[in-house]
C-alpha cells in the first residue's frame, strides 16, 4: 500500500474521464433517434454539396441559352432523345407486361429505333450548329484583326 495518493487521484480521474467518454458513447449507440439524425444530416450535407458543385454557373447558363435560342430543333430532339432514354430505363410493371405484351415489346422497337434517328439528326444538328458558330467566330476574327 505504498503508493503516493497523488498518483492514485490522477489514476483514480483518468479513470473516470475514461468511464465517462465509455457512457456517452453507450448513450449515443443506444440514442437511435440522435444517430439517425446524424446520419440524415450527414447525407443531406453531402448530397447538397454534389449538388453545388453541378450546379452551372452564370456564365454557362447565358451560353446554353444562347445555344438554345440559335437552335431550338436542336434542343427539342435532345430533350426528346432524353425523355426517350429515361423512359427506356425505368422498368415495366407487372400490370403492363401482363395487359401489353408482345405489342409493347414491338413498339420499343420501334421506338428505339426512332430514338436512335432523332440522336443521329440531333448529333448532325449540333454539329452543324458548332461548324456554324465556328465559322462566324474566324469570320469576326479575320474582321477584327489589323490589316
Amino acid at each position: 500500500m505504498g503508493e503516493d495518493p497523488n498518483a492514485i487521484r490522477a489514476d483514480i480521474e483518468r479513470t473516470r474521464a475514461e468511464m465517462g467518454d465509455t457512457v456517452d458513447a453507450i448513450g449515443y449507440k443506444t440514442d437511435v433517434r440522435s444517430r439517425a439524425r446524424d446520419r440524415i444530416t450527414g447525407t443531406r450535407d453531402r448530397l447538397t454539396g454534389k449538388v453545388s458543385d453541378v450546379t452551372p454557373d452564370g456564365q454557362q447558363v447565358k451560353r446554353a441559352a444562347g445555344v438554345a435560342q440559335e437552335n431550338p430543333l436542336g434542343l427539342a430532339i435532345g430533350g426528346i432523345a432524353v425523355g426517350f432514354l429515361a423512359g427506356m430505363l425505368a422498368p415495366s410493371s407487372r400490370v403492363e407486361d401482363e395487359k401489353i405484351g408482345p405489342m409493347a415489346d414491338q413498339v420499343k422497337d420501334q421506338i428505339k429505333e426512332t430514338g436512335q434517328e432523332a440522336m443521329e439528326r440531333g448529333k448532325d444538328v449540333a454539329q452543324q450548329a458548332a461548324e456554324t458558330a465556328k465559322e462566324a467566330g474566324q469570320q469576326h476574327a479575320q474582321e477584327m484583326s489589323p490589316r
